[in-house]
């Protein structure tokens, strides 16, 4: 399920958080608050839900509703991240949506995968709250770069 849309004008940007943990999903909310950063949020919790929402605004040509960016858990149940990763990537409407993997996992060959199939950037969960401060950081720069990045 999803938290319902932000109430925000159509061109407004947004991040699209796919993460199945609420409690990791209410850490980088709060992480992102300590740090000043304060961008609209749409959550999902379930990427095959997720997934539908993406190609409908995509099937629709609604290119003012899409995210600015996603924020995408890798291991969820059902459809995962490296499974969202690769429909984004390879939909010809989606594909310029920047994609930041924020996963607990260390494995090579996910950080492998999800390079090679487009992600921007493979950032693992901390553990700390100084460390998750840096890692929202590293996302509050990323967006802050976006309008030089992402094609209008």
């Amino acid at each position: 399920m999803y938290k319902a849309f932000p109430q925000m004008n159509r061109n407004e940007s947004y991040i699209l958080v796919i993460e199945d943990s609420p409690i990791d999903f209410e850490v980088i909310s709060r992480t992102f608050k300590r740090i000043d950063f304060s961008p609209q949020i749409l959550h999902w919790d379930n990427g095959a839900a997720a997934m539908e929402f993406l190609l409908d605004l995509a099937d629709k040509h609604q290119t003012n509703r899409m995210p600015s960016m996603v924020l995408l858990d890798l291991n969820m149940p059902g459809t995962d991240g490296r499974e969202i990763l690769t429909s984004i990537k390879n939909d010809a409407v989606l594909k310029s949506i920047p994609v930041i993997i924020l996963s607990t996992s260390q494995n090579q060959g996910d950080i492998d995968f999800c390079n090679l199939h487009g992600a921007e950037k493979f950032l693992t969960k901390p553990v700390s709250l100084d460390e998750f401060m840096d890692v929202a950081r590293t996302i509050k720069g990323f967006w802050e770069l976006l309008p030089t990045i992402r094609p209008s």
